[in-house]
This record gives structure tokens, C-alpha cells and sequence, in this order.
């Protein structure tokens, strides 16, 4: 089976993972703070606060930025559903945005309007998540021109950019978020195995990163409030979490970052020869913006139906049966039974609902041989033939 995505794991790697295996740290030693150094260098931004995942890193993104109880978080239904779930976490309410259905990222003209429509009803979100779907970035110029017109904060989330560009910069320079989470997850550009980051230029949302991130411990609060101790103090400031990354992790990261660079030109390859290939066949392909260097995550393709004869479900049927292991991504995160219980319906994003009817993700990953490339093209040659 070619899977639809791949973690790539090289000797540099493994006896990365081993020396830090043989020595005397295993959880907080050196290499966290080496993982995190490396990423905020290569993104050219100031901090970076390493988790265990990047639905953790969204959490305490929220809580640095003071969401909770009453306040309120939008986002796009075409993501994982952590991307909605940590404003849940923090007690706020959660609503969706529609995305661009050529672009499949949030669309900054439904953003607009919403956004008018929340000034006169008096309830404007706290916090706009924007989703770099696929390793392609958002139009973040345009959603922090309206962060400022309208006051929110703006969390971005390039779980799948790693690697990216947007406007000749780096996805998570901080240029235009508050805070960027990425993840490195097996199937993401580089991997920890589970992980994730939040990076910000802001050191006092940064500080407030790393106590969210070790259950609200603050090694370096004023002696005063409460008696001095020796080496031994430490003071829990407010309530956190144990989000912490292992070394053992980090050390993975420290060397994947390494590769960083050539494994987007390999997928960035690949993402070509599919454009070139499928091109004449009846699919929607992921559109390019002039100004965005994708990571390329993903390769979605959109199916067409009436085109084929066949229904979507039938051809990733029988794609998965001809040893292709595609996926989708994602079913609109209201449709889930917990968001539809808050009072959400088919038809609230009809771009989205209309982009998940075809979707289909196709294999995409660094190692991904040209042979096993062509094996996905024409298979799908012979599905839109049928």
C-alpha cells in the first residue's frame, strides 16, 4: 500500500535519537531548547516553545492570548478538529468561517463580511484561527489588516507549513500573527513522532507559553511572593499543563530540521508532476497563489462525479483497493455530532461542504518514488476513464 503520507526517517536521525538515549536527559536537557532554536532561525523569528503536540500548542496559544468563558474564536471547518477544540478547552465559543473553494483556506472576503455583520450584532471574535491547509499559507496580510480594523488576535495555524512561504518570508516569521503553531506529527514535513510549536516575536506572550506549557510553573517570579528559597524553589503561578516535549523527541527534530529544505523541494517535485499529469484529466487540482510557496503537506484533488460516472466513495474505493492509500481531508468540522449538539447544520459553509464533497487526498511525501507516483496517476488515468 502507498500510503497518502509518510514520516522520513534517515541513520542521521536514529543515532540522533540514540545519543540522547545514552545520556544522562531524556526529558529536559539540551535538546528541546536546540529544537527550538533551530525552528525560530529558520522561520527568522524570536521565540519558539516546543509541546507535545500541536493541539497542545493551540491550547496554550489560547490561554496566552486570555480566552475563556464568554469570549468567542473563529476558525475554518476544513481543518482537524483540535483547530476548533482548543477554544473549547478554554470554556469560549467556537464559529466558523467559509473558506475560498479554489484555495481551500479561509476566505478573507467571507472573513470580511462575517466580521461587519459580528460589529453590529456586538460580538466580534477574540481570536481568528487561520489554516494554512496543504502547506499553502493563507492571505495573512490581508486577515492582520483586519485584525486591526476590528481587534482580534490572530492565531495561525501552519500544522501543514512547515517549511513554507508566504511573500518571500518564512511561514511563522510572526510577521503577521500573534502566534504560528506547527506540528510534527509522522505525516507532517519533518517529525518528532508527536509534537508541536508555537512561535511568537511577543517575549511576554512567549514567557506565558512556557508556564502554560509546565503546569503553570514560573521558575523565575519574584522572590517575593512568598518566602525565598534556595536552587530548590519553584512557584506555580496559575494553573497549566504538563505539554512539555522529550529530548528524545527534540533530538529527532534537531536532526530532521536539518532536511527541512530538501524535503519541501521533493514534494514541491512531486506536487509538479501531478499538475503536469493530471491536468486533462476531469479533477479539480490545488490552485497556486503567485505569492505563497507551499509546503506541500497534501495533494488534494477534487473528484468530479458526473464527470467520471463514479461517486466519490466508489473511487476511493477503489483507489484504496488498487494499493493507493488516499484519505480525506476534512470532513467540515460542525458536521461532528459534538459541534452539531451547539446548534450547527449542514449548509452553514457551503464552499467548505462543496470542497469536501470531492476531496480526496492523493499520496504525498518526500520519499514518495517517481515509480510509485506514476502508479497513483495512472490509476486515477483509469478511474476517469471507467
Amino acid at each position: 500500500m502507498i500510503p497518502y503520507g509518510r514520516q522520513d526517517i534517515s541513520e542521521a536521525d536514529i543515532d540522533a535519537v540514540v545519543t540522547v538515549l545514552r545520556s544522562d536527559f531524556l526529558t529536559q536537557g539540551s535538546q528541546v531548547p536546540a529544537f527550538e532554536a533551530a525552528v525560530a532561525a529558520y522561520c527568522g523569528t524570536e521565540f519558539a516553545v516546543a509541546c507535545n503536540s500541536a493541539t497542545s500548542a493551540l491550547h496554550i496559544a489560547c490561554l496566552a492570548l486570555d480566552l475563556g468563558p464568554g469570549d468567542l474564536l473563529w476558525t475554518v471547518p476544513n481543518t482537524f478538529l483540535a483547530t476548533a477544540n482548543c477554544a473549547r478547552y478554554c470554556g469560549a465559543e467556537v464559529d466558523f468561517v467559509d473558506i475560498d473553494f479554489e484555495t481551500r483556506n479561509l476566505s478573507v472576503e467571507c472573513l470580511e463580511a462575517k466580521l461587519r455583520h459580528a460589529k453590529q450584532a456586538g460580538r466580534l471574535p477574540k481570536i481568528v484561527i487561520p489554516v494554512d491547509f496543504a502547506g499553502q499559507s493563507c492571505d495573512m496580510q490581508a486577515i492582520k489588516a483586519l485584525s486591526q480594523t476590528y481587534g482580534f488576535k490572530v492565531i495561525e495555524d501552519a500544522s501543514h507549513a512547515v517549511g513554507g512561504r508566504y511573500q518571500g518570508r518564512p511561514v511563522g516569521c510572526g510577521e503577521w500573527a500573534d502566534i504560528t503553531i506547527f506540528s510534527f506529527h509522522p505525516v507532517k514535513i519533518v517529525t518528532t513522532g508527536e509534537g508541536g510549536m508555537a512561535l511568537t516575536k511577543n517575549p511576554e506572550l512567549a514567557q506565558r507559553l512556557v508556564q502554560y506549557r509546565s503546569h503553570g510553573i514560573d521558575r523565575h517570579a519574584p522572590a517575593d511572593v512568598f518566602d525565598s528559597q534556595g536552587q530548590w524553589g519553584y512557584q506555580m503561578m496559575e494553573l497549566g499543563w504538563n505539554y512539555r516535549l522529550t529530548d528524545i523527541q527534540a533530538a529527532l527534530g534537531v536532526s530532521q530540521m536539518t532536511r527541512l529544505d530538501q524535503f519541501v523541494d521533493q514534494r514541491s517535485v512531486l506536487a509538479a508532476r501531478y499538475d503536469a499529469q493530471l491536468a486533462a484529466l476531469p479533477l479539480t487540482l490545488p490552485k497556486h497563489e503567485s505569492n505563497v510557496a507551499s509546503a506541500w503537506h497534501l495533494y488534494v484533488i477534487g473528484w468530479d462525479e458526473s464527470a467520471s460516472g463514479l461517486s466519490r466513495a466508489e473511487a476511493f474505493r477503489r483507489l484504496r483497493a488498487a494499493g493507493i492509500g488516499v484519505n480525506v481531508h476534512y470532513i467540515p468540522v460542525y458536521w461532528q455530532p459534538y459541534y452539531r449538539q451547539l446548534g450547527f447544520a449542514p449548509g452553514y459553509c457551503p464552499n467548505a461542504e462543496r470542497y469536501y464533497a470531492g476531496a480526496i487526498s492523493i499520496p504525498m511525501y518526500a520519499s514518495l518514488s517517481l515509480e510509485q507516483q506514476d502508479r497513483v496517476i495512472r490509476t486515477l488515468q483509469e478511474l476517469c476513464q471507467a
